[in-house]
């Protein structure tokens, strides 16, 4: 795809055009009324200036009959202007004025017309026609007269006013479509930049981030969120694979240990009393095994926040003392005597982590820890000649 396929297809760049669509419009529409209200404001004038010189002419026939009628219609005739004169017969003949011609029937129909003309000096058959608006009123006797205004004023009014309509429709659709690819190439720089960000994060380089501005607009604020979020699965990412190496270190021995002796089991167990012991030596690796694997989930748990949604407040002398019912009997197995002495401490945390921690602290010192007396006691026996075991 084209830099300027990728331009139109953004979507700054379609919004532009839907606002600039709209806005030119609103600008057409807004300049359409001014045109039409400013011809109707220059045919009110005109139909006001006609009107008052059809009434003084009509007051002139009253008072002066025709003679006077074609008087006033001969002067004023004569005056420059685009002011037209027409007084006719009843059978339609021209009596007085200015006008050589008009459309057919205009003078047979009293009333207002906009109708094309002629001007006396202008009755040449290559001579353009104009256009006016007229008022034909019929006098006593049949005779009519007809006083119009030409309208190329208006027509030329309209015009300029079009033509200014154009050019401001044509600037906005030229500003708009430049500040549009302005604002879409800034836009697309910005997209560009973090898909290529996005890429060399999908190429396995987590430390990567998208780029943010200092606008502080929605961009960088999505750039925000997404840095935030890459944070979150590269910690992730790097505790999975921590978790995935201690399993790894923690679980080969211990396996590696449980098939030598399912191995050697299989070598010299002679009768059912040996394959029974090494069954259960199995069993009994094969649970150290599942503890391991467990720990090490929780662990994960704790390092990746899940351990905080099971946050609770108890009481930690009862789960020390949970513990030692539990490993009492190993370790009098082992000679020695678990004692605990703890005060009510009510606190605020994951009761399953904080028991399986102690519970390993105590199930690693019972296993490995070995009993210690002074010299006096290893050759008497202890204080009174027997020998005690020793208290953890």
């Amino acid at each position: 795809m084209t830099a300027f396929g990728k331009l139109v297809r953004t979507t700054a760049f379609r919004l532009t055009l839907v606002y600039l669509f709209l806005f030119a419009l609103f600008a057409a529409s807004l300049l359409g009324y001014f045109a039409w209200n400013t011809r109707r404001m220059i045919t009110e004038q005109i139909a006001e200036t006609v009107n008052s010189e059809l009434s003084e002419l009509t007051d002139q026939y009253t008072r002066s009959g025709l003679r006077g009628l074609v008087s006033a219609v001969e002067g004023r005739a004569l005056r420059p202007g685009a002011n037209l004169y027409l007084v006719t017969t009843p059978q339609g003949q021209g009596v007085a004025g200015n006008v050589a011609s008009l459309a057919p029937g205009i003078m047979d129909h009293p009333g207002w017309a906009e109708t094309f003309y002629k001007r006396l000096e202008e009755n040449d058959a290559n001579t353009k026609s104009h256009f006016a608006l007229v008022k034909v009123a019929q006098l006593s006797g049949g005779f009519r007269i007809l006083v119009g205004r030409d309208l190329e004023e208006r027509r030329r009014l309209f015009g300029i006013v079009a033509k200014a309509a154009q050019w401001s429709v044509l600037i906005v659709v030229v500003l708009g479509l430049g500040g549009g690819i302005f604002v879409a190439r800034r836009v697309l720089h910005r997209i560009d930049a973090m898909t290529g960000t996005t890429q060399r994060i999908m190429a396995g380089d987590l430390a990567e981030r998208l780029p943010v501005g200092r606008s502080g607009d929605e961009i960088d604020r999505l750039a925000e969120n997404l840095n935030a979020m890459l944070e979150r699965i590269e910690a992730l990412m790097a505790g999975l694979k921590e978790v995935s190496d201690n399993i790894a270190h923690d679980l080969k021995t211990p396996l590696t240990r449980l098939r030598n002796r399912a191995e050697d089991a299989l070598a010299k167990s002679s009768n059912e009393g040996e394959y029974r012991a090494a069954l259960e030596r199995t069993i009994e690796e094969s649970d150290g095994l599942i503890r391991t694997f467990n720990a090490l989930l929780m662990i994960a748990r704790a390092e990746s926040g899940q351990a905080r949604d099971n946050m609770t407040d108890f009481d930690t002398a009862e789960v020390a003392h949970g513990i030692q019912e539990l490993y009492e009997p190993l370790a009098e197995d082992k000679g020695m005597t678990l004692a605990v002495t703890a005060d009510t401490a009510t606190i605020h945390g994951n009761r399953e982590l904080i028991s399986q921690a102690l519970a390993n602290l105590v199930e690693n010192a019972i296993k490995y820890g070995q009993p210690v007396a002074t010299p006096l006691e290893s050759a008497a026996g202890g204080p009174d000649g027997v020998a005690k075991p020793p208290i953890f």
